[in-house]
């Protein structure tokens, strides 16, 4: 018990590591919440720091979600354990305790989870995300759409509903719920497009 525990506290502090905001603070003296979209993430970095601090950024993120994953499949834990592991260092990305309790959308941290829990999902995340922002430039409906696939991905490749589908089905409505905004814009056409300064 002590070692579960220990492991959704670890992923919840290793989560909630706020890199965009810490990088944007330390190397170019500025509050990324106070710039382009006041997000603490990769997209905005991006947008607002350059391709530099946007792959750092992207990487710091998505290592967030793998590493508590993997390492609670390297201690043995069960596979709904390592999945819902995986989900608290997505939520401390979100609810950071470093950032008042704010923090990104948790769509790179998203992608390190899933990557350990399905490498092939994940795969499919990627080349829908891709696929998606290269043809319409919307990095929200890409990481929407992504979160979709792994989810009809999941549940084809299980087969049948079970613990581990209900959780991946609540990734997804996790991930709606931190793109409500994105929603709205889209459904109203205004929506902020790749490569645009805001």
């Amino acid at each position: 018990m002590f070692l579960k525990i220990s492991l959704f506290l670890f992923a919840y502090l290793l989560g909630s590591i706020p890199t965009a905001y810490w990088y944007a603070k330390f190397f170019h003296g500025i509050d990324i919440r106070q710039h382009g979209s006041g997000n603490i993430g990769a997209t905005n970095s991006l947008r607002v720091l350059g391709k530099k601090a946007g792959i750092i950024v992207l990487i710091f993120d998505l290592l967030k979600g793998l590493i508590p994953a993997y390492l609670a499949r390297f201690l043995g834990l069960s596979e709904d354990l390592v999945f819902l592991i995986g989900i608290t260092s997505i939520l401390g990305h979100i609810f950071s305790v470093f950032a008042g309790f704010k923090g990104g959308k948790g769509i790179a941290t998203s992608l390190g989870v899933i990557l350990a829990v399905s490498p092939i999902g994940g795969g499919v995340s990627v080349l829908v995300f891709i696929t998606v922002v290269y043809i319409t430039k919307y990095v929200s409906l890409g990481s929407l759409l992504a979160g979709l696939a792994f989810v009809v991905y999941f549940l084809i490749s299980n087969g049948v509903l079970n613990s581990l589908s209900y959780i991946a089905i609540g990734l997804l409505l996790l991930i709606v719920f931190t793109h409500r905004v994105n929603i709205q814009k889209l459904m109203h056409g205004n929506e902020n497009k790749l490569g645009k300064k805001v």
